[in-house]
């Protein structure tokens, strides 16, 4: 009866593990499904989309002058006030012209006294030219005679030309514009004595209407804009901080040379700036239209992510599961990005909520734009 005992004691054990390890087993954490990002999305379309290039230009007069004065003399009078827009040949300034004056009139009495000794030269050689041809007086005297009245007509022209210098010399007593514009603030004021072209102008004038506006543009563009202005004149638009609406303008030069180390040509618009919004030295922006992209693909600017490793979109995969794409953009116009590279036309992308997405993520779609992009966010001059 002993030995029996050990083996029905094994028996009875066996059940009371077997139960041991299933409830350990049933104590393990059940594993909880991945969490869900709820996002907006848009699919990527095809529109023909302007080559709307913006840069930064700086407005710069067509003319502008140094107002200074051509002789020495002591300034009277100013005409103008800081500020003022003046007319073309509007007198600005007058100078002292008693001297000038006095000189015109010396000039004139020196003229007068040479006409004179130019007749009484001619009549000595009228009068004794029959006496020399009868041999009365040597060849020598008539030939002095000649002489005399040829110094005296050579002077005359000498005076007539010092009458003429001095007339211009007292028209320089009166500054006027010599183009229509804005004049600056005034540098010098009446009593001050002035010197021939001194470097120090009374005033500056700018020619405000029409106006340019200087900017470059990266090299590459060079040839849209060759072929874009081959038919008309390349029309470009300025938008002026604190101005709502853009004022247009045409391309008026393009430099004969890429600038080796830039990479940049320059370029100049006019504009006829009838209103003068634009003013000289002002940075403004510049707009060009260079043609059209037909069939570009399009997405929302904001739905275009930027990391370490450049440009990138969450795509909506057929599980509903989010991956990350690398996308190249040509360029935004108007808050739609064009897609160069990395997406197709008609695939789904995530519009909202990209900071809870990694690879992989599961997505809830709260909203989809189903119209995507609308056409009222087209940049001016798209073809819809």
């Amino acid at each position: 009866m002993s030995r029996l005992f050990p083996a029905s004691r094994g028996v009875v054990l066996a059940p009371v593990i077997l139960t041991l390890a299933v409830t350990a087993c049933s104590r393990e954490p059940t594993p909880h499904p991945p969490p869900v990002a709820p996002v907006t999305v848009v699919k990527a379309q095809t529109r023909d989309m302007p080559v709307l290039v913006s840069v930064v230009g700086t407005v710069e007069p067509i003319n502008s002058v140094a107002v200074t004065s051509m002789i020495d003399g002591q300034l009277l009078s100013t005409l103008v006030k800081d500020g003022d827009f003046v007319t073309q040949n509007q007198l600005l300034f007058k100078i002292d012209p008693r001297p000038a004056q006095a000189a015109l009139r010396q000039a004139q009495a020196t003229l007068t006294k040479d006409k004179a000794a130019l007749g009484q030269a001619s009549s000595e050689v009228k009068r004794n030219a029959p006496v020399a041809e009868k041999g009365y007086i040597s060849a020598d005297q008539m030939e002095q005679l000649r002489t005399t009245g040829k110094t005296a007509a050579a002077s005359v022209k000498v005076d007539e030309a010092n009458v003429a210098a001095a007339r211009v010399t007292l028209g320089y007593t009166e500054i006027r514009s010599p183009l229509a514009g804005r004049i600056g603030r005034l540098l010098i004021q009446p009593g001050n004595l002035l010197k021939a072209n001194d470097s120090n102008a009374l005033t500056v004038i700018n020619q405000i209407e029409p106006i340019f506006v200087n900017f470059a543009l990266p090299g590459q563009l060079l040839g849209r804009v060759l072929v874009a202005q081959k038919d008309a004149p390349l029309k470009a638009s300025a938008t002026i901080a604190g101005v709502p609406t853009p004022v247009d303008g045409v391309v008026a030069f393009v430099d004969n040379a890429v600038d080796t180390t830039t990479g940049a040509i320059k370029l100049r618009a006019q504009f006829a700036n009838a209103e003068h919004l634009l003013w000289p030295g002002q940075l403004v922006g510049v707009n060009l239209t260079l043609g059209h992209d037909k069939d570009a693909i399009v997405l929302p600017e904001h739905a275009v992510q930027n990391g370490p490793d450049g440009r990138y979109v969450f795509v909506v995969k057929s599980d509903d599961s989010a991956e990350q794409r690398s996308v190249g953009v040509a360029r935004t116009v108007q808050g739609q990005a064009v897609i160069q590279s990395g997406l197709a036309a008609g695939e789904t992308v995530v519009l909202d909520g990209q900071s809870r997405l990694q690879n992989g993520t599961k997505l809830k779609i709260v909203t989809s734009d189903a119209a995507d992009v609308p056409p009222a966010a087209q940049a001016p001059g798209a073809v819809p």
